[in-house]
């Protein structure tokens, strides 16, 4: 059955949105800012009257990337002027519902995604209850270049606009939650790190935060600098001259180039918003966050890598040597005893999702409690029977049951068709909805005794400090 169109009558204007047939609405593609290039978002306090908000709206210009290919991402979309934001409600709103807030902020490594996929359509999550905003914000160069920190900006006027209008659609602006997965999710780490946050969002979820990518001005700047030359340009300003095109072509280049930390574009600790130590700071930010990861996050790369999935032997050890020196024999007999089914290039992708998500979230979870602010864990590990079982519990695959999206297009390629996947989709949203609505999800907040973290999989249940011993080698 097709949608209806349904209309709000706010001090703003009247505002048009989709009314489905099962009483959900959803409103699309609304204005919150406008920017000019390489400048400060300019905040959109009001709409015009009769706003038709019926279709998403354009998306920052990007290069498509793994996940916005396999959705057959429509390129024709990307314009610049791209801050807007999409609003579900559970049923037609009113201002006395006063019902949580959820704003989404997507991942993509700060270069690609938007807040209109597929995966992340809210009707499932507003369902439940909750009011869900997905946001757009500026990628790449346009929203990261040098230490501007121009996509964080974006973010904090979403955030400025549901503070101011999230009542017509039925959300209570003094309950509103920031969750975000992969840079979405170090996105909210970096957002716990601005002033500004206070009494923009009360509570925090990261989903696999890629905390590595988060830098300080002297790397920004350094950065910034690469880009301009490769851009053939002398300065900053002749950015703002380029065409589209050639920034994009231009950031490609960049990001073929050697780099550990995949931080040519990210937020910047000490830029604009944000404090300088991005970590120490959310580490003591007083809003209650839960921090997850998935235990094989590098296998969405690593499992079509033929330099890692033919390594042998002598690779594995050299490997394991240049991350843990004198320890390396100790961390080959324990990820080989802990994944004994794993081939050479599964254990090296082991200790790369370590070290690039697993250990650093455990890090930030430790300085938190150290600051007694509150935290909680958990660990996502069902693997999926897609792609021959060979990406495991992979990066992003907690997204569609995250928002119970099992049905949205390209889930099923993802995640394969299993009944058991509606259960492990049911107890993650509502994990999430009840942290929204109470400030605390169900299980035990973590502590550095005995580290309770919530293993979500086909019989999720709370462990204490599981696979203690790979922790141990990152202490």
């Amino acid at each position: 059955m097709q949608k209806q169109l349904h209309t709000i009558a706010t001090d703003k204007g009247t505002l048009t949105g989709l009314i489905s047939p099962n009483g959900s609405c959803e409103f699309l593609g609304i204005p919150f800012a406008t920017a000019h290039r390489l400048e400060n978002p300019v905040d959109i306090s009001s709409w015009d009257d009769n706003y038709l908000a019926t279709a998403y709206g354009p998306i920052c210009p990007q290069t498509p990337g793994m996940l916005e290919l396999a959705l057959n991402m429509d390129a024709s979309q990307m314009k610049e002027d791209c801050l807007n934001l999409n609003v579900f409600t559970p049923r037609t709103p009113t201002e006395g519902m006063a019902l949580p807030v959820l704003v989404w902020i997507h991942g993509g490594a700060y270069t690609n995604g938007s807040g209109s996929v597929a995966w992340y359509h809210g009707a499932s999550l507003a369902s439940r209850e909750t009011i869900v905003v997905t946001i757009n914000y500026r990628l790449g160069p346009l929203g990261f270049l040098g230490d501007g920190n121009y996509g964080i900006l974006d973010m904090l006027s979403a955030l400025r606009w549901v503070q101011r209008n999230i009542s017509v659609f039925g959300g209570d602006e003094k309950n509103v939650t920031i969750f975000g997965e992969s840079a979405g999710g170090s996105a909210v780490v970096s957002l716990l790190a601005c002033p500004e946050i206070n009494g923009l969002a009360h509570k925090a979820w990261a989903m696999s935060p890629s905390l590595g990518q988060l830098r300080d001005q002297p790397r920004a700047l350094e950065l910034q600098k690469q880009f301009i030359e490769i851009a053939g340009l002398s300065s900053f300003d002749e950015v703002k001259s380029m065409s589209v095109e050639n920034i994009l072509a231009s950031q490609q280049k960049q990001m073929v180039l050697p780099t550990k930390a995949f931080d040519f574009y990210s937020p910047t600790a000490g830029g604009a918003a944000i404090g300088k130590g991005i970590l120490a700071l959310a580490a003591r930010s007083p809003i209650p966050l839960v921090v997850g990861t998935n235990r094989d996050e590098n296998k969405l790369w690593s499992a079509f890598d033929e330099s890692i999935i033919n390594a042998d032997i002598s690779r594995w050890e050299e490997y394991t040597e240049e991350i843990f020196g004198v320890r390396a024999q100790q961390a080959r007999d324990t990820y080989q005893a802990l994944r004994p089914d794993e081939s050479v290039g599964g254990l090296m992708s082991a200790v790369s999702t370590d070290t690039g998500f697993r250990q650093p979230a455990q890090r930030l979870c430790e300085s938190r409690v150290g600051n007694n602010t509150p935290t909680w864990m958990y660990w996502f590990t069902w693997p999926t029977p897609a792609f021959g079982g060979m990406v495991g519990c992979c990066h992003a695959l907690d997204i569609p049951f995250a928002f119970d999206n099992l049905d949205a297009e390209g889930v099923q390629m993802m995640t394969g068709e299993g009944v058991e996947r509606a259960a492990i989709a049911d107890r993650f949203a509502s994990e999430i909805v009840a942290f929204a609505t109470h400030g605390h999800p169900s299980w035990s907040q973590f502590n550095a005794d005995d580290r309770p973290t919530l293993v979500i999989d086909m019989d999720t249940q709370l462990a204490h400090d599981p696979e203690r011993e790979i922790r141990v080698l990152y202490s």
